[in-house]
């Protein structure tokens, strides 16, 4: 199968398109023919050097895929798999989604929305369990709720935008220009603050009449540790998901105790195929029917060939983008 590797750590040239082996599945996974993989800002840090797959995964990037399911392998216990070939899925995978063929636990597998293409549906996996697990589950966002999302305008903003104004909250966006301001507003945002050129701490605020929000989604770290914390409503929940200022933060303890604050994070690539088996069944009964009906949908920026990849990541690490960069494949068999 023709695959994407990292050939030398650093920038995007190191990526290449190479020759390599059909891949081998264990017990309960599937082999899929990948039509779609999305790209998604860990699989540039990898190709830095800065994120090592987790043990057992592919060293190839990737982390979702659509396509066709080729092969099935049963599971060790004779637990039924629930795909046959043939099937459109969708799946999260730890590694290996810039090939022609990923293998993938079969609990880890979607059906394709009704009505949406292989790019769509390549777009869903990473944003919306990761959106899901940290927003709902470890933030506890309940409707009548506010929320505030980073980087409102990356995949997991435009997914989270959407998946929390869908659930009842009422949303606060940051982004980097009026343009990406706007098209947070857009996707149901009450409001978008450009953190280049205001202070969004004072200006959500204000919006709020001082009380703040009650759970805010970051990727950014350092010195918004604090800011977010200072912008907590009482009992409110802080959730960081990525650093890309920094992991390392001064933080004052006090305000946590006054307004019983929790200050929470994850991962989701290392956790085990059982914990992303539950974090699928909650998306299938709970956000798939908002997906067949559109209500929220996933905001496809750009495609590029598999051969491209380099392009994409490059695209990825400018910023100009506003939602999700596909890359397409053949679908190998």
């Amino acid at each position: 199968m023709r695959a994407v590797e990292i050939g030398a750590f650093g920038p995007a040239d190191g990526l290449r398109l190479v020759e390599r082996p059909r891949p081998v599945l264990a017990p309960g996974e599937v082999l899929i023919a990948v039509e779609a993989a999305g790209i998604n800002r860990p699989d540039v840090i990898q190709r830095l050097g800065k994120y090592a797959p987790p043990p057992g995964a592919s060293d190839l990037p990737g982390l979702e895929v659509a396509g066709r399911i080729v092969e099935v392998a049963a599971a060790n216990d004779g637990t039924p798999v629930r795909w046959r070939a043939g099937d459109a899925v969708c799946a999260l995978v730890a590694g290996g989604g810039y090939a022609e063929l990923c293998a993938a636990p079969a609990g880890q597998c979607l059906p394709v929305p009704s009505g949406y293409s292989m790019v769509e549906a390549a777009a869903l996996p990473e944003t919306f369990f990761t959106v899901w697990t940290n927003v709902f589950e470890r933030g506890r966002l309940a409707a009548g709720e506010t929320f505030l999302v980073h980087g409102g305008t990356s995949g997991i903003g435009t997914t989270a935008i959407q998946l929390a104004r869908a659930f009842g909250a009422t949303v606060y966006a940051t982004a980097g220009s009026a343009a990406k301001c706007a098209a947070c507003v857009a996707l149901g945002a009450a409001m978008a603050i450009n953190y280049r050129e205001h202070d969004w701490v004072t200006d959500i605020g204000a919006a709020t009449g001082g009380r703040g929000v009650d759970v805010i989604l970051d990727m950014v770290g350092g010195d918004y540790v604090a800011r977010n914390l200072a912008l907590l409503a009482p009992d409110g929940r802080l959730v960081q998901i990525a650093f890309l200022k920094s992991s390392r933060a001064e933080v004052d303890l006090m305000p946590l105790m006054r307004r019983r604050l929790t200050l929470t994070g994850s991962t989701l690539r290392p956790r085990s195929v059982t914990e992303k088996t539950a974090i699928a069944g909650a998306l299938e009964a709970r956000v798939w029917p908002r997906l067949v009906s559109r209500e929220v949908a996933p905001v496809i920026h750009a495609t590029f060939p598999l051969a491209e990849a380099a392009a994409a990541h490059r695209l990825m690490e400018s910023g100009a983008h506003i939602g999700k960069i596909v890359l397409t494949v053949s679908g190998g068999v």
